[in-house]
């Protein structure tokens, strides 16, 4: 399979690069790194279509200081909540034989408008492990990611959507942040997240 220049409407059928072509890692301080690949998916306008309208979202309830609220986003697990899409079975196994590790566990987030987000924050389990390994594919329209050291400094950002995937290794989930923040405007956007079998 050959990598695809991505549609500007990205409305062409989906497929994805197997051969991580446009990969490029960002390593970052005390073991922690990313992984970027742009558009590494092509025809996420219909990868985006498919889970957003065959999938069972929920909205979840979190506890912040001894208040309990709904997540300002959707949230769904395959295959409990949605078929999914066929391509996603393929990507798993591609991110198992880049990664060396089993990627057992797929959810979603619907970030529906610029209000949805998430805050700073590292994967619950795998905040408390030495390495983890989370991948994220984004579909629809980008937004703001942002990873900052949980001990403070600089914060860093990409701009995900249209396809792109990011990949968190090494210590970044117990040394680092990561977060969504909020905007006056934003079109929908689906995050699927890959994860080894430990639950998030």
């Amino acid at each position: 399979m050959q990598a695809v220049q991505l549609g500007l409407l990205g409305g062409e059928t989906p497929s994805f690069d197997p051969g991580f072509a446009s990969l490029a890692r960002t390593e970052l301080a005390e073991g922690a790194w990313v992984d970027y690949a742009p558009g590494w998916v092509t025809g996420h306008a219909r990868l985006f279509d498919a889970l957003a309208t065959q999938t069972r979202w929920r909205i979840r309830e979190e506890t912040i200081y001894d208040r309990t609220l709904p997540t300002p986003r959707l949230t769904a697990s395959l295959p409990e909540d949605g078929p999914g899409h066929p391509l996603l079975e393929p990507i798993r196994v591609a991110l198992s034989q880049r990664y060396g590790e089993p990627f057992t566990r797929i959810s979603l987030a619907l970030y529906r408008d610029g209000r949805d987000s998430v805050a700073f924050h590292g994967d619950r389990v795998a905040r408390s492990l030495p390495c983890a390994l989370v991948a994220t594919l984004s579909l629809g329209s980008p937004r703001r990611f942002q990873l900052r050291p949980r001990s403070g400094g600089r914060s860093l950002g990409w701009k995900l959507g249209w396809g792109d995937l990011i990949v968190m290794g090494g210590s970044c989930q117990r040394t680092w942040q990561h977060a969504i923040p909020k905007v006056a405007r934003a079109e929908p956007r689906i995050a699927v997240m890959f994860r080894p079998p430990w639950e998030a």
